[in-house]
């Protein structure tokens, strides 16, 4: 019964509410930053692939990362960190900790912190600060257009890659 409850879950969340998601102002301006100082980005979202290739479109970045993996990708969600370790696979062997996360829950900080992987918090996510903080997230911002107009001052600054953005 469960299961039949859950894919009907699925179904309504696809029919009513993807179609109406809208992508976050300067996440295409922000990802061109951040590929602008050479670095590379692969998404790691707990969404599955289906709805992650929706995101993508939406976003318009398609063409600004290296990689993304999904729920599909992982045996288990956030808070484990199965999804940023397949993501770590996609940048290719680079050290966990010339890596930074960009997420908007204290799971993905949590998830984060397991792999060594540092954390910026967006409050977009509908977290309150101090939960992104008390979880591990070494920098907050209210949203992508935030992070994006701080740039020169955040921790993006003098990275190598960009391990996921959720």
């Amino acid at each position: 019964m469960g299961e039949k409850i859950a894919d009907r879950r699925v179904e309504i969340f696809k029919k009513e509410y993807l179609p109406k998601a809208q992508a976050f102002p300067k996440v295409r301006e922000l990802f061109e930053r951040i590929r602008q100082d050479g670095l590379k980005i692969v998404l790691a979202s707990s969404s599955p692939e289906d709805e992650l290739q929706h995101y993508k479109k939406l976003a318009k970045i398609t063409d600004l990362i290296e990689g993304a993996t999904s729920a599909d990708d992982a045996e288990v969600s956030k808070p484990e960190p199965d999804i940023f370790a397949a993501a770590l696979k996609d940048l290719g062997g680079i050290d966990p900790k010339d890596c930074l996360v960009i997420g908007d829950t204290p799971y993905d900080a949590i998830a984060a912190g397991k792999l060594g992987l540092r954390c910026i918090g967006l409050l977009s996510g509908g977290f309150p600060e101090d939960s992104l903080t008390a979880n591990g997230c070494i920098e907050i911002y209210r949203d992508p257009a935030d992070l994006l107009s701080r740039y020169e001052s955040s921790a993006l600054v003098n990275e190598h890659a960009i391990a996921a953005v959720e």
